[in-house]
Order: structure tokens, then C-alpha cells, then sequence
């Protein structure tokens, strides 16, 4: 699967993932030859670009769960661009409150993990995407940690609203990371705006204050009140992880298993409650997921560990050789292997060729 820019489209080119409308409905499925209607009705939708499959490259897997996550963000963040560019401006949104039910009707309330996949963003619309992935992550954490959904919905519409004062300054907000005076410039700039949002839930707008208080002092260290907030703790690693793994344009994003290492490893910054529901939520290392190791064999997950995700038990492709990474040797992982649109490279016919 190769990256094709727009200007560079031609008939006959096929797709690798589906187009949708702002309403959800699939226009375009994956697999379809594009013909040059089709190449004139993708440019009226502001994307960069489009994933298309080599010619003698097979479909790529897609689970049911896959097809409505790519269909949902497509279709929210219509909904979210449309609503923040007019509370933006001083005026009522069209649909928040409803966005933020579907959210939790969708996520907060899984009984079981979801692949979460990124899809490419660029300045002009990282916000929206960034912020609908932070309140999908931020319910997806909540119902882990059993919080009640009447509390849900309301850390959902902190996260939806948390970074709108970053609409005027949307160049800054595509690097992983931003500078104090960056973070501070959006922390202001969010007040000033909600500040003026009439329907703004007064909860909603403290957990958006102590979330981006955190962000603003993270060198300095947190105060005990900032730590005791569990809302605001879920959006401070929601908001963390997506930024690390978001894809841009102009540079790799952080892979889900560094991302979640990164996390667990600076539990002076992010609770490691909130990180571990987060990996319990959400797909990182399970069967069928290829990886490469410290000692450069690349290999194939048999066995997922849900008492230690980083230590599954992995079938070496090089000599067929059985790694059990929780016995104590010094093979770990590395990292996971990527497909050209950023989704976790699978084998799955392995997998089953194994298990038989």
C-alpha cells in the first residue's frame, strides 16, 4: 500500500481504505477502481491524499470493529470542525452535546479491545482529529476504571473542547512536542473562548483547567491536587498518547509500543492507573501482530500476555525459534513492525498455520 497524493491520482488506481461522507455513508469501498469522476469528487473533500493498493497487492484484513471506527471518525469529525469553528466565534454549537453520547454510546461502555487507528492529519486539521481521538480514548479509559457514564459524558465534552484554543495557532499544534510558551498561549486562548461559550458545563471547564495546568507545568512537577483528579489525569494521557502516535506529514509517529512504554515509564507525569486501563482498552501487542526484537529477529505474536503486554510469547521467522518473553532472558521487543497507513502489520494465515 503506497501514500498517493491527490494531484498525483489516476483511473484505475485502487483504493486501500474506504471513503465516507460527512453522514458516515460509504461512498468509495476499498478495492474500488477510481475513475476520474471519483478523482473529481475526492478533491471537494480536503484530504491530502489517498492509501492506494500496489497492483498486485491482495486487501489487506479488516475487522467489523476496524470498518465502523475509520467510518465514525470520518463522519465525527464533520461534526466536530463544524461545532468548534462556531463556538470559536462566539456562537451556540449544532450537535456537542449529541456527539458526545454517541461517543460514549460507541466507546464507554466496551467489553472488549478495540484497534485504534490512526488516520493522517495536517495542520488544518489536526485539531478536530486530535480532540475526537482524546475524548474516544478518555471514555475508552473511563470505562476501564468503572467510572460512572453520567461523569463520562462530561470529561467526553472536556476532551472534545480542551484544545480549541488552538484554532488560531493550528501550526504549532502538529509536533509532538510544544513549548511552554506554546502551551500557555493554548491554555489562554481555550479560556478566553469557553469563557464565552454559554452552554459550557462548569465541570466540564474545571477539568479542562487542571488538565491544561498540568501540560503547562509538567517540568516543574505536579501539586497533589493536580495528581488526585482523575479526570483530568485521563485527558492528560489521552491527550499524551495521541499526540505521540498521531500521523503527520511530515514526520514517523511514535508506535503504540513505545508510546505506552514512554507513559509507564514516566509515572511522575502520567498515573499509572489511567495508563493501564488505557492498555487494557485498546489493541497494542496480541496474535497475528509482527514485531522486531533486541537481538533483530523479526517475528510473529502466538500468545498475548494480559499480565504484561510487552512480554507475549513470539515465533522468530528467521529458524521457527519460540521466544517467551516472560521467562527472564534478555530478548525484548522493540517495537512493532507498520504497514504503509500505519496499521500494525499482520499475519494472520501464520497464525493459523501455527495453531494447527
Amino acid at each position: 500500500m503506497i501514500f498517493v497524493k491527490l494531484d498525483e491520482l489516476k483511473p484505475g488506481m485502487r483504493l486501500g481504505k474506504p471513503i465516507y461522507n460527512k453522514n458516515g455513508v460509504l461512498l468509495y469501498d476499498r478495492n474500488t477502481k477510481l475513475n476520474m469522476q471519483a478523482i473529481v469528487g475526492v478533491r471537494n473533500f480536503g484530504l491530502m491524499g489517498l492509501y492506494i493498493l500496489e497492483p498486485a497487492e491482495p486487501l489487506p484484513p479488516m475487522t467489523e470493529d476496524d470498518i465502523n471506527f475509520e467510518r465514525f471518525q470520518t463522519m465525527a469529525v464533520f461534526s466536530i470542525r463544524e461545532d468548534l469553528d462556531l463556538i470559536a466565534v462566539g456562537k451556540k454549537d449544532k450537535g456537542l452535546d449529541w456527539l458526545c453520547s454517541l461517543i460514549m454510546k460507541n466507546y464507554g461502555g466496551l467489553d472488549r479491545k478495540i484497534n485504534f487507528v490512526q488516520s493522517l492529519r495536517g495542520a488544518d486539521d489536526f485539531v478536530y482529529k486530535h480532540v475526537l481521538n482524546v475524548a474516544i480514548l478518555a471514555a475508552i479509559i473511563a470505562n476501564q476504571l468503572k467510572i460512572p457514564h453520567s461523569r463520562v459524558n462530561t470529561l467526553i465534552k472536556a476532551a472534545i473542547l480542551h484544545d480549541i484554543g488552538a484554532l488560531s495557532q493550528r501550526g504549532i499544534m502538529t509536533g509532538d512536542v510544544l513549548s511552554p510558551e506554546e502551551r500557555d498561549l493554548i491554555r489562554r486562548n481555550s479560556q478566553d473562548v469557553l469563557g464565552k461559550y454559554k452552554e459550557m458545563d462548569e465541570e466540564a471547564m474545571k477539568i479542562i483547567n487542571q488538565m491544561q495546568n498540568m501540560y503547562c507545568t509538567e517540568e516543574n512537577g505536579f501539586s497533589d491536587a493536580l495528581k488526585s483528579n482523575v479526570n483530568a489525569n485521563i485527558l492528560y494521557v489521552a491527550d499524551a498518547y495521541d499526540r505521540m502516535t498521531a500521523m503527520k506529514s511530515h514526520e514517523e509517529p511514535t508506535s503504540e509500543v513505545k508510546a505506552v512504554r514512554e507513559l509507564l515509564e514516566r509515572s511522575d507525569l502520567y498515573d499509572k492507573k489511567v495508563v493501564n486501563a488505557l492498555i487494557k482498552g485498546i489493541n497494542i501487542l496480541y496474535p497475528g501482530v509482527c514485531v522486531e526484537l533486541t537481538n533483530k529477529e523479526k517475528g510473529l505474536v502466538i500468545t498475548a500476555n494480559e499480565d504484561n503486554i510487552f512480554e507475549p510469547i513470539v515465533l522468530g521467522f528467521s529458524n521457527n525459534t519460540l521466544y517467551n518473553l516472560a521467562a527472564g532472558d534478555n530478548v525484548k521487543i522493540s517495537d512493532v513492525m507498520k504497514t504503509m497507513d500505519n496499521r500494525i502489520k499482520l499475519d494472520r494465515s501464520l497464525l493459523e498455520a501455527y495453531q494447527k
